[in-house]
């Protein structure tokens, strides 16, 4: 049975008992930060302890508009009280609505709805394979795509995939090196997935004419150009979708994290050229672009609107960026909009730790790489709070 919580315990007695419970009843894949998060507003979240922390992690991309945004949280409780969940055996208006407003923003003909990242993609190679006929991926050195046993195939680091092998493998080229790319593909190939800006892998950002290359490559061998922008869409790179960066238009694109204001959803959206390829029954979705998630992001994508919080993303980006080259030893400082990178000679796991301890949520994407990915709604004070923790830290033996 379900416990309770004790009023009578601390902040820090309710915390390891959590901890505790989780031990016992959740399945162990993930390593979590000893803090329990109870509330969040704006780029804050608290602890059990009423503890306050700047959160520059903003639930891995998700939280662009901010913590429990009030349009968010307020469409929700409305689409609640009238229908939480019908399937796709039904029309809803709200998934209808949400569809059009992503074909608009994003240049698209047609969307399906999913429920996650990895989701998204599984459904963008599917249609890849339909629509060519064939097997073969290339993908980047260094990519995340996902841990389904599809994505997965697409996805870079060895100790993702090894235990799960046999895959359908990627072939796996250089990012940023259109020759590399050139080379890899061919006409077995189906789909070549890249990141418009790599997250896990380090916030890489390519040169101007990667994707444009790629477009090319793609249209000489009859492969689709598939962008993952489950981490880069919504505003986070300082433009709608990392796509506009280049000007490049792809056959698919997979979107997800920041889609539904902190409700799990996921989607691709695709080119007129490939809108028909998926038959009925070919792919499908229970839970996908259900009436109350739907709500969720048409009330989030309103709120990005409304709040200009794009051109916010690349105006407290630049910021960002500007006060860490200035106040932090750094190897590099990189990024677009509030997708940022600062590579370390130090331990950046060891610097997440001492960084919590002071009230600063980060995120180490590797030994030698900070993420930084704050709500947009994120402000001057905060980087100026986040940036001076981390020149402490640095400072001290």
């Amino acid at each position: 049975m379900a416990q309770t919580p004790n009023l009578d315990l601390s902040g820090s007695e309710r915390a390891a008992l959590i901890f505790e419970r989780e031990k016992a009843a959740v399945v162990q894949t993930y390593t979590r930060q000893p803090i329990f998060l109870v509330r969040g507003s704006g780029a804050r979240v608290w602890d059990a302890s009423g503890r306050e922390y700047i959160d520059f992690v903003a639930g891995i991309a998700v939280n662009n508009v901010g913590h429990c945004h009030p349009a968010v949280v307020g469409a929700i409780a409305r689409q609640a009280k009238e229908l939480i969940h019908t399937s796709n055996l039904y029309y809803t208006e709200n998934q209808v609505s949400l569809a059009e407003e992503l074909k608009a923003l994003t240049g698209m003909d047609r969307a399906f709805f999913c429920n996650s990242g990895a989701e998204s993609i599984e459904a963008a190679l599917k249609l890849a394979r339909r629509a060519t006929g064939r097997s073969e991926i290339v993908a980047a050195v260094h990519s995340f795509h996902g841990r389904t046993l599809g994505s997965l195939g697409a996805t870079y680091k060895a100790v993702y995939r090894e235990p799960f092998r046999p895959l359908q493998e990627a072939k796996f080229v250089p990012f940023d090196d259109p020759e590399a790319l050139a080379a890899a593909v061919s006409k077995e190939t189906s789909a070549v997935v890249l990141e418009p800006v790599q997250g896990e892998g380090g916030v890489n950002v390519p040169s101007p004419g990667y994707l444009r290359a790629a477009r090319e490559v793609c249209d000489d061998a009859g492969a689709l150009l598939i962008l993952d922008e489950v981490q880069t869409g919504f505003g986070r790179t300082g433009t709608w979708f990392g796509k506009e960066h280049s000007g490049v238009m792809p056959d698919v694109m997979a979107l997800a994290k920041g889609i539904a204001g902190g409700l799990p959803m996921g989607a691709i959206l695709v080119a007129q050229s490939v809108s028909d390829v998926f038959q009925r029954g070919d792919h499908g979705s229970t839970f996908g672009g259900g009436p109350l998630v739907s709500a969720a992001a048409l009330a989030s994508i309103g709120a990005i609107k409304d709040e200009r919080l794009v051109e916010r993303s690349e105006e407290m980006g630049a910021y960002l960026r500007a006060r860490l080259a200035e106040e932090i030893d750094a190897i590099d400082v990189r990024g677009l909009g509030l997708m940022v990178g600062v590579e370390l000679v130090a331990s950046c796991p060891e610097i997440v730790n001492r960084a919590r301890e002071r009230g600063v949520l980060l995120n180490a994407t590797s030994d030698h790489v900070l993420r930084m990915v704050p709500p947009l709604v994120v402000g001057k004070e905060e980087i100026d709070r986040v940036v001076k923790v981390l020149g402490e830290i640095q400072r001290e033996p």
